[in-house]
């Protein structure tokens, strides 16, 4: 089998496995703004970078044979491409930056590595939870400070299986979006800005599978995204009040968005398909939980609801398959 490379590492890749010669450069730091952070507690870079990446093909979000991770964001000074690594026994960050963007990202890197996070406030009450708590010492809930690059991905996300979604928000960045900044031919994206997303015509939609609710809810936050991205600098209720003033937005989606963009530890996901199931099941054995059910076992965790249901998600402990899988509808094809 041929080998073919990989474009950030330029390492060989045969059979799906990245083979990096000896000498190989660990990243490519040409023309790149650098920092170095020193996180206040162990910090694990895939487990809080993780809620950040739209499926294993996201154009805006790669991880490497290194384990450095780089991503691509539009911030409010322009795309900028970041790389993070952990140095040495991790307890120091590497950083690089490259685009318009470079210093945003680079001034940002504490908060979107959890440092304004305050896990000391989570105290576990059940034995499981206790138990992923204790295994999972460097989990930070990230905040980008960034609405719209969080909002968009989860409004594709609405009444759809994950894979759809993915594939959407894939085609659009990569048909809308712009090459990333740095280190050329890395294959990622910055999303488009605001002013493209509401000029995407209605038939591109349909080619990427967007039904016209889930495209015309994106074009009004479009159209506002100045004021959404606003809520970034709020408190929860008034982010979450902010978000749901557009039509098509509602309680699911904004909790879904401010986890991210504001690292909101009480930011508990409602109307989810799935969630509350595992809720339930993980905690009392019952997979036929709903969303008031949920709540109230959630109850205990008040203030940091979503860490609790992220701690709960990551045991893995989820109910046997009960419900049909959500049918797919590829209107694209259509």
């Amino acid at each position: 089998m041929a080998a073919r490379f990989d474009p950030l590492t330029r390492a060989a890749v045969r059979g799906g496995r990245t083979a990096v010669p000896k000498g190989t450069p660990r990243h490519i730091g040409e023309g790149a703004k650098t920092r170095l952070w020193t996180p206040p507690a162990q910090t694990d870079l895939a487990l809080t970078l993780g809620p950040l990446r739209r499926g294993p093909a996201d154009p805006t979000f790669r991880t490497t044979p290194d384990g450095s991770i780089w991503r691509v964001s539009r911030t409010p000074a322009g795309p900028g491409t970041l790389r993070v690594a952990a140095r040495g026994t991790g307890t120091e960050i590497e950083a690089e930056a490259w685009g318009p963007g470079a210093d945003w990202l680079l001034d940002s890197l504490p908060d979107l590595l959890g440092a304004s996070d305050d896990p000391s406030a989570f105290v576990p009450r059940h034995r499981l939870v206790h138990a992923s708590h204790r295994r999972r010492p460097g989990l930070r809930l990230t905040r980008t400070g960034l609405v719209l690059e969080s909002l968009i991905p989860v409004i594709l996300e609405q009444k759809v299986t994950s894979d759809e979604a993915y594939r959407s928000w894939r085609r659009l960045v990569r048909q809308y979006g712009d090459p990333a900044p740095g280190p050329a031919h890395t294959g990622l994206y910055a999303m488009p800005d605001a002013r493209t997303w509401a000029a995407i015509p209605s038939w591109d939609w349909h080619k990427a599978g967007v039904d016209s609710k889930r495209s015309a809810t994106i074009l009004r936050a479009a159209r506002v995204a100045a004021r959404l991205e606003e809520a970034a600098r709020m408190d929860l209720p008034d982010a979450t009040a902010r978000l749901e003033l557009i039509p098509g937005i509602g309680p699911w989606t904004s909790a879904e968005t401010l986890q991210r963009s504001n690292g909101a530890p009480d930011a508990v996901t409602t109307g989810d398909l799935h969630l509350p199931g595992i809720i339930g099941y993980a905690l009392t054995g019952n997979r036929d939980t709903g969303d008031t059910e949920m709540l109230a076992l959630l109850a205990p965790y008040a203030g940091q609801r979503h860490r609790a249901a992220r701690l709960i998600l990551l045991t893995g402990h989820t109910p046997p398959r009960h419900h049909p899988r959500m049918p797919r509808s590829d209107i694209g094809r259509l």
